[in-house]
Order: structure tokens, then sequence, then C-alpha cells
């Protein structure tokens, strides 16, 4: 009975001893998850229901800073601004990565530096891309408007940097970016897939859309679940690009090119209003938190299916 016992007690301490060493792997990202994720968005959520500008007292604000947001046409347009970035963003980029994917997973020549050409914007530096495309893009000085000039004789030479077409100009700019990073996601899907699917359709008489409407895409659904999801959530958080793009060497967004994340910063950061800032970030995090669980709930009505 004793020696029952003692084994107990030997096995339940090696069971300790194998929690402790997978806690201490596990503590160093929780830490840092906790001290620079949670606890931010936590206070976040505080500051939302206060009034405060980093150097007074605080003051508690109720429901104020929300009721602010319904007056505030600044918000209004950024909020606006984000939602068309997000909806021309998402599926633009999703069809290109996905192009790209198919065609660079077939047996074409010098098919890897072709790879490595639609990566590498995504690597490339933003400070430099975002300069050599306002170059292209620039109203009177790029070949772009030189074509539409010269070619095509368009007189009326668009500014790609201002009033409606800014938006266009992020669009564009932000797929042609991030494309090559889905590209390689889309190209581990497909990689994925086995042959014999394939094998069988071509045995059905199936064209090449039929096989890809049939077989390749019903296949790459998962893959498609989290590329809409990042990309969807990235879109909502966009900032540098819109600075780079659209801000100028001053910094500063017309209500054309506002989008969310940098009212929040110029709110927070140039007229430290905290509260209002906090506020808005919030409306952003629920605004992300539905447009997730309402693709999680898609996908898992699909897999149910």
């Amino acid at each position: 009975m004793e020696h029952v016992t003692d084994m107990k007690k030997s096995r339940k301490a090696r069971e300790r001893k194998r929690a402790l060493v997978a806690y201490s792997f596990i503590a160093p990202n929780f830490i840092g998850f906790a001290v620079f994720t949670m606890i931010p968005i936590l206070c976040a959520f505080a500051l939302g229901f206060l009034h405060w500008d980093g150097n007074n007292a605080i003051q508690f604000a109720g429901l104020d800073n929300f009721k602010r947001l319904f007056s505030d046409t600044i918000f209004k347009a950024s909020l606006k601004n984000t939602i068309i970035y997000c909806i021309g963003t998402v599926p633009l980029t999703m069809i290109a990565s996905l192009a790209l994917a198919i065609i660079l997973n077939q047996k074409v020549k010098f098919r890897g530096f072709f790879r490595t050409v639609a990566f590498f914007p995504y690597v490339a530096s933003l400070v430099a891309i975002t300069a050599v495309w306002a170059m292209i893009f620039h109203p009177s000085k790029g070949p772009v408007n030189a074509i539409l000039y010269y070619v095509f004789h368009v007189k009326n030479l668009p500014n790609w940097f201002g009033g409606s077409l800014i938006m266009v100009t992020l669009v564009l700019f932000s797929v042609w970016k991030y494309m090559g990073y889905y590209m390689v996601i889309y190209l581990a899907g497909l990689q994925g897939i086995s042959a014999e699917l394939y094998e069988a359709a071509s045995l059905d008489g199936a064209s090449t859309w039929q096989k890809f409407l049939y077989v390749t895409w019903p296949q790459l659904r998962p893959t498609t679940f989290f590329v809409t999801v990042m990309l969807t959530i990235n879109c909502f958080k966009v900032y540098d690009i819109a600075i780079m793009l659209a801000g100028g060497g001053d910094g500063r967004l017309g209500t054309s090119s506002t989008v969310l994340v940098y009212y929040i910063y110029q709110k927070a950061f140039v007229e430290w209003d905290l509260g209002y800032s906090s506020a808005i970030a919030m409306v952003l995090f629920a605004m992300v938190l539905v447009i997730t669980l309402i693709q999680f709930r898609g996908q898992k009505k699909y897999a149910g299916e």
C-alpha cells in the first residue's frame, strides 16, 4: 500500500515538473502579451469612459466620448474611408494573389525568379517603394500621367494623391505590396491539393475552368478563409501606407484620405484627447471583432454542410 502511495506521489511530482517546464516556455510569450497587448487594451477600454489629457486630473465621462462620435464629421469620414479601403483592397488582393499563385504553380521557365519578383514588394522598405510609387504617379512628372497625356490625349490629368482618387491609389498600392505575401500562402494551399483529384476531373472531361471551380476552389476554402480574416484585420489597421502616400512631408491627411488609425493617433498624441481617442479605438476594435466573428461563423457553417 505504501509502495502504491509512493508511486502516485512520484508520478504527481513528475507531472508537476513537466508542467513547470511547459509553463516556463510559455511564460515569456505570455508576459510579453500581457504587458504590451492585454494591459494596454484594458486601459484603452477604461479610458474610453474618462476625460484625460495626460496632464490634468482624470474625470469620469460616462458615455460622453461615445456620444461625440455621432456628431464628429471627421470620424465619420475616416470610418467611411476605412470601409471603402477594405472593400476595395480585400477582394482585389485575394484575386491577384490567387491568380499569381495559380500561374506560378505551373511548370514555367524562371518560376523561382518570378516568385521572388512578386514577393519583393512585401519585404522591400515601405519608405523606398512609396517614394517610387509617388514618382510613378506624380501629377505632372510621373510616367502614368505622361502616358495618359501623350498616348491617350487626356487633357485633364488626374491627381492620384488628392481628392476622390487618393483611395484608389491607396488600394492599388496595397494590392501591389501585399499580393506577393498572400500568393505564398495560396501556393502552399495549392501544393497541398492531391494530384489525383485533377486526374479524376480530367478523366471526367472537365475543362480548366471546371477544374478550378470544382476542385481547386473548394480545396482552397480554408486558405481563403485565413487570407480573408488576415486581410480584413490588416485593412482596418492601415496607417503607414496612408501616411506615406497621402500624408506628405508634414504628416497631415485631408478628410479624403483620413483613416481610423490615423485619426486615433491624431486625437491621442497631437490633441492629447486620450479618452476620445480610446473611444474611437473601441469602435474599431468592435468592428474588427464583429466582422471576424461573422467570418468564423460562415466558415463553420460551410464546414458543417
